[in-house]
Protein backbone atom coordinates (compact mmCIF):
# COMPACT_ATOMS: atom_id res chain seq x y z
CA UNK A 1 0.00 0.00 0.00
CA UNK A 2 1.47 3.75 -1.07
CA UNK A 3 2.11 6.21 1.73
CA UNK A 4 -0.98 8.01 0.35
CA UNK A 5 -3.13 5.55 0.43
CA UNK A 6 -2.83 4.74 3.94
CA UNK A 7 -5.08 5.66 6.41
CA UNK A 8 -3.87 8.29 9.12
CA UNK A 9 -5.89 7.98 11.82
CA UNK A 10 -9.67 7.61 13.17
CA UNK A 11 -11.01 10.95 11.91
CA UNK A 12 -14.43 10.61 13.95
CA UNK A 13 -17.04 7.83 15.40
CA UNK A 14 -20.55 8.66 14.28
CA UNK A 15 -23.82 7.63 16.96
CA UNK A 16 -27.17 7.73 16.03
CA UNK A 17 -29.36 8.62 19.60
CA UNK A 18 -32.82 9.22 20.19
CA UNK A 19 -32.26 12.90 21.75
CA UNK A 20 -29.45 14.86 20.38
CA UNK A 21 -29.72 17.09 23.41
CA UNK A 22 -29.75 14.97 25.77
CA UNK A 23 -26.69 12.90 24.75
CA UNK A 24 -24.77 16.25 23.77
CA UNK A 25 -25.57 16.70 27.88
CA UNK A 26 -24.16 13.73 28.60
CA UNK A 27 -21.30 14.02 26.15
CA UNK A 28 -20.11 17.25 27.90
CA UNK A 29 -21.32 16.41 30.88
CA UNK A 30 -20.18 13.15 31.82
CA UNK A 31 -17.20 12.61 29.41
CA UNK A 32 -16.03 15.86 29.17
CA UNK A 33 -16.22 16.13 25.10
CA UNK A 34 -16.66 19.78 23.19
CA UNK A 35 -18.83 20.89 20.84
CA UNK A 36 -17.48 22.31 17.84
CA UNK A 37 -19.85 22.81 15.15
CA UNK A 38 -23.57 21.80 14.37
CA UNK A 39 -23.80 20.55 10.38
CA UNK A 40 -27.39 20.40 10.22
CA UNK A 41 -29.94 22.37 12.67
CA UNK A 42 -33.69 21.59 13.88
CA UNK A 43 -34.50 24.62 11.96
CA UNK A 44 -32.37 23.26 8.35
CA UNK A 45 -34.14 20.93 5.67
CA UNK A 46 -33.86 17.74 6.99
CA UNK A 47 -31.99 15.40 4.86
CA UNK A 48 -34.19 12.57 3.05
CA UNK A 49 -34.95 10.88 0.00
CA UNK A 50 -33.34 8.15 -2.38
CA UNK A 51 -29.90 9.56 -2.22
CA UNK A 52 -30.01 9.86 1.26
CA UNK A 53 -31.71 6.64 2.13
CA UNK A 54 -28.77 5.16 -0.31
CA UNK A 55 -26.02 6.74 1.13
CA UNK A 56 -26.52 5.40 4.70
CA UNK A 57 -29.20 2.31 4.07
CA UNK A 58 -32.18 4.07 5.52
CA UNK A 59 -35.35 2.89 5.00
CA UNK A 60 -37.68 4.63 2.94
CA UNK A 61 -38.93 7.74 4.46
CA UNK A 62 -36.27 7.67 7.05
CA UNK A 63 -34.89 11.42 7.64
CA UNK A 64 -31.29 13.19 9.14
CA UNK A 65 -32.54 15.75 11.42
CA UNK A 66 -29.76 17.31 13.33
CA UNK A 67 -25.79 16.44 13.06
CA UNK A 68 -23.39 18.03 15.40
CA UNK A 69 -19.48 17.36 16.01
CA UNK A 70 -17.97 16.84 19.34
CA UNK A 71 -14.47 16.92 19.80
CA UNK A 72 -12.35 14.95 23.24
CA UNK A 73 -8.73 15.48 23.84
CA UNK A 74 -6.20 14.08 21.13
CA UNK A 75 -8.92 11.38 19.83
CA UNK A 76 -11.14 11.35 17.35
CA UNK A 77 -14.44 13.24 16.86
CA UNK A 78 -17.75 12.31 17.66
CA UNK A 79 -20.59 12.92 15.59
CA UNK A 80 -24.18 12.67 16.74
CA UNK A 81 -27.40 12.50 14.41
CA UNK A 82 -30.91 12.58 14.89
CA UNK A 83 -32.85 10.57 12.78
CA UNK A 84 -37.17 10.62 12.04
CA UNK A 85 -37.69 6.75 11.07
CA UNK A 86 -40.77 4.26 12.22
CA UNK A 87 -38.25 1.55 12.09
CA UNK A 88 -35.64 2.87 14.50
CA UNK A 89 -34.35 -0.22 17.34
CA UNK A 90 -32.65 0.19 20.26
CA UNK A 91 -28.75 0.30 20.60
CA UNK A 92 -27.23 -3.18 19.85
CA UNK A 93 -26.16 -5.64 22.93
CA UNK A 94 -22.15 -6.35 22.47
CA UNK A 95 -22.84 -9.35 20.41
CA UNK A 96 -24.23 -7.90 17.74
CA UNK A 97 -22.91 -6.91 14.22
CA UNK A 98 -21.49 -3.64 13.59
CA UNK A 99 -19.58 -1.19 15.19
CA UNK A 100 -19.91 -2.33 18.93
CA UNK A 101 -18.74 0.56 21.77
CA UNK A 102 -16.64 3.99 21.83
CA UNK A 103 -13.55 3.56 24.15
CA UNK A 104 -12.47 6.68 25.91
CA UNK A 105 -9.05 7.14 27.44
CA UNK A 106 -9.41 8.54 30.87
CA UNK A 107 -6.45 9.27 33.15
CA UNK A 108 -8.50 8.31 36.68
CA UNK A 109 -10.80 5.71 35.81
CA UNK A 110 -13.05 5.74 38.65
CA UNK A 111 -13.29 9.53 38.54
CA UNK A 112 -14.39 9.64 34.87
CA UNK A 113 -17.12 6.43 35.49
CA UNK A 114 -18.25 8.90 38.54
CA UNK A 115 -18.48 11.79 36.52
CA UNK A 116 -20.46 10.03 33.77
CA UNK A 117 -22.48 8.12 36.38
CA UNK A 118 -23.55 11.22 37.64
CA UNK A 119 -23.91 12.68 33.96
CA UNK A 120 -26.82 9.59 33.34
CA UNK A 121 -24.70 6.75 32.33
CA UNK A 122 -25.15 3.27 33.90
CA UNK A 123 -21.80 0.99 34.70
CA UNK A 124 -22.12 -2.20 33.68
CA UNK A 125 -20.20 -4.41 36.55
CA UNK A 126 -17.16 -3.84 38.01
CA UNK A 127 -13.47 -2.11 36.75
CA UNK A 128 -11.85 -5.07 35.24
CA UNK A 129 -7.53 -4.95 34.97
CA UNK A 130 -6.66 -5.16 31.11
CA UNK A 131 -5.73 -8.64 30.61
CA UNK A 132 -3.16 -10.79 28.65
CA UNK A 133 -1.53 -8.40 25.70
CA UNK A 134 -2.83 -6.01 27.41
CA UNK A 135 -1.74 -6.21 30.92
CA UNK A 136 0.55 -4.27 32.98
CA UNK A 137 0.24 -2.45 36.51
CA UNK A 138 -2.82 0.24 36.89
CA UNK A 139 -3.84 -0.98 33.23
CA UNK A 140 -7.64 -1.21 33.64
CA UNK A 141 -11.46 -0.97 31.86
CA UNK A 142 -15.18 -0.64 32.70
CA UNK A 143 -18.01 -0.49 30.65
CA UNK A 144 -21.35 1.64 30.83
CA UNK A 145 -24.42 2.55 29.45
CA UNK A 146 -24.44 6.04 27.62
CA UNK A 147 -28.36 7.41 28.60
CA UNK A 148 -29.24 6.82 24.88
CA UNK A 149 -27.66 2.89 25.36
CA UNK A 150 -25.02 3.09 23.37
CA UNK A 151 -21.69 1.34 25.03
CA UNK A 152 -19.11 3.34 26.24
CA UNK A 153 -15.69 1.78 27.48
CA UNK A 154 -13.36 3.66 29.96
CA UNK A 155 -10.33 2.74 29.38
CA UNK A 156 -6.58 3.34 30.86
CA UNK A 157 -3.19 1.97 30.33
CA UNK A 158 -0.32 4.04 32.30
CA UNK A 159 1.73 1.02 32.11
CA UNK A 160 3.40 -0.62 29.37
CA UNK A 161 1.48 -3.60 28.17
CA UNK A 162 2.35 -6.88 27.36
CA UNK A 163 2.13 -6.68 23.77
CA UNK A 164 4.90 -3.97 23.06
CA UNK A 165 7.89 -6.77 23.89
CA UNK A 166 6.84 -8.67 20.76
CA UNK A 167 6.14 -5.94 17.95
CA UNK A 168 7.38 -2.24 17.33
CA UNK A 169 4.26 -1.05 16.56
CA UNK A 170 2.16 0.56 19.24
CA UNK A 171 -1.63 1.50 19.58
CA UNK A 172 -2.44 5.27 20.06
CA UNK A 173 -2.57 6.61 23.20
CA UNK A 174 -2.76 10.62 24.47
CA UNK A 175 1.05 12.45 25.41
CA UNK A 176 1.55 12.85 28.37
CA UNK A 177 -0.57 15.62 29.97
CA UNK A 178 1.73 18.88 31.45
CA UNK A 179 2.18 19.52 34.29
CA UNK A 180 -0.72 22.80 35.35
CA UNK A 181 2.29 25.17 36.33
CA UNK A 182 3.98 24.81 33.16
CA UNK A 183 1.99 27.01 30.18
CA UNK A 184 2.06 25.58 26.93
CA UNK A 185 3.39 27.66 23.88
CA UNK A 186 0.64 28.11 21.33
Amino acid sequence: MSSGMRPRGIDHVGLTVPDIQEAEDFLIDGLGAQFIFEGLSSTDVPLSGPEVEQLVRLPQGARIDVIRMYTMGTGPGIELFQYTCDEQRPAARGCDFGWQHLAVYVDDLEAAANQAIAAGARKLGQTWDLMNKESGPGNSFCFLSAPFGALIELITYPSPQAYENSTTLRRWKPPPRQPSSEKRSE
